[in-house]
């Protein structure tokens, strides 16, 4: 399973950037999947962002971003979406999605993740 991931980039405090992640080469369905995003700040070890179940209808998030970032998929088109609005200079590291065949409940721990996308830099400032 590959996971390209693409978005990103430089931001000010209170812009909005968007992530997607495209999952390719599975045997399985998309659908089938639980899907996550991690970051890891500069000097920090990787930390659980979001987490979205197979079907779409169950999210989770760490407390940090709770309303201001939103995790979505689109099963068509074998992607999952993370939306950054309200950044803040702390928003700062590397994003990664991720994939787990776990359904219930939503992982929210690296070891639960089989798949990781390459990680892609999001830098914001004050």
């Amino acid at each position: 399973v590959q996971l390209q991931a693409s978005g990103g980039g430089l931001g000010q405090a209170g812009d909005s950037l968007r992530h997607s992640c495209a999952v390719s080469g599975s045997g399985r369905p998309f659908s089938t999947y639980t899907m996550g995003w991690f970051r890891q700040a500069p000097g920090k070890e990787r930390e659980f962002v979001a987490v979205i179940n197979d079907n779409g209808y169950r999210k989770d998030y760490v407390d940090s971003v709770k309303g201001r970032f939103t995790i979505s998929s689109v099963n068509a088109k074998n992607t999952v979406y993370l939306q950054l609005n309200s950044l803040k200079p702390d928003d700062t590291a590397v994003y990664y999605c991720a994939l787990s065949q776990i359904k219930y409940p939503l992982p929210r721990v690296e070891q639960s993740f089989v798949s990781w996308g390459q990680g892609t830099l999001v830098t914001v400032s004050s």
